[in-house]
C-alpha cells in the first residue's frame, strides 16, 4: 500500500487554506510559479492564484478542482505521482512549492528540484502521534521525528519547522517546515 493511501484527502475537505500556508505564502517570490502538489479541493491554488501567482495544480483526481478549470493561470494536471513512472514535472522550478497533508517519500528528490534559486518550499504533513486522533495510523504513512528538519538539512535554509499537535480544523498531529533555496540565481 502506497504512503497516501491511508490519508484523508477527502476532496471536500477544509475550504480555508492552512494557516502555516498562509504564514508563508508572502516569501513566495512577488508573480512566481506555484506548483500546489495534491491539491486537492483547490483551496491553496486559489490562495495563490488571488495573490498573483500561475499556479501548476496536481494530484491524482482533479473532479474537486472544476469550479476552478479555465481560470486564468493555472494549468491542472491529472497524475497519479506513486504508479513508479518519472515526476511528470521534472525540469520544472517553481518560486514556490505547496504540499499539505500529502506524503510520498520517494518524491522527496523531485520535490526539491522543482524549488526554483530563491524560490520557497511550503510543506505540511501528518506525523507520528497521529494514531491517536484517527487516520493516517500506519507509522509507514507518518513522519518520523524531525524527518522534514533532516530532509531539507543542508539542502535548503530553513525559515520555520514545527512539530506539533493540531486542533483546527481537525485534530491532528503534524510536521510542518518552510524552507527557502538560497542557491545564486545567477548561477
Amino acid at each position: 500500500m502506497s504512503e497516501s493511501a491511508a490519508k484523508p484527502r477527502p476532496h471536500h475537505g477544509p475550504a480555508e487554506p492552512s494557516d502555516w500556508v498562509e504564514r508563508f505564502a508572502p516569501l513566495v517570490p512577488a508573480g512566481g510559479a506555484v506548483l500546489d502538489l495534491a491539491c486537492g479541493n483547490g483551496r491553496h491554488s486559489r490562495l495563490f492564484l488571488a495573490r498573483g501567482h500561475p499556479v501548476t495544480a496536481v494530484d491524482i483526481d482533479l473532479s474537486a478542482m472544476t469550479a476552478l478549470q479555465g481560470r486564468p493561470g493555472l494549468e491542472l494536471l491529472e497524475a497519479d505521482l506513486e504508479d513508479g513512472r518519472p515526476f511528470p514535472l521534472a525540469g520544472r522550478t517553481f518560486a514556490g512549492v505547496v504540499v499539505i497533508n500529502y506524503l510520498y517519500r520517494p518524491l522527496f528528490p523531485a520535490l526539491l528540484a522543482a524549488v526554483a534559486p530563491g524560490g520557497v518550499l511550503i510543506y505540511e504533513t501528518f506525523a507520528r502521534g497521529n494514531e491517536r486522533f484517527g487516520r493516517p495510523r500506519n507509522p509507514d504513512h507518518l513522519l518520523k521525528p524531525g524527518e522534514l528538519l533532516d530532509w531539507l538539512h543542508g539542502r535548503l535554509r530553513i525559515l520555520a519547522y514545527e512539530d506539533v499537535v493540531l486542533e483546527r480544523p481537525f485534530p491532528r498531529a503534524v510536521q510542518r517546515i518552510c524552507a527557502r533555496n538560497e542557491a545564486d540565481s545567477e548561477a
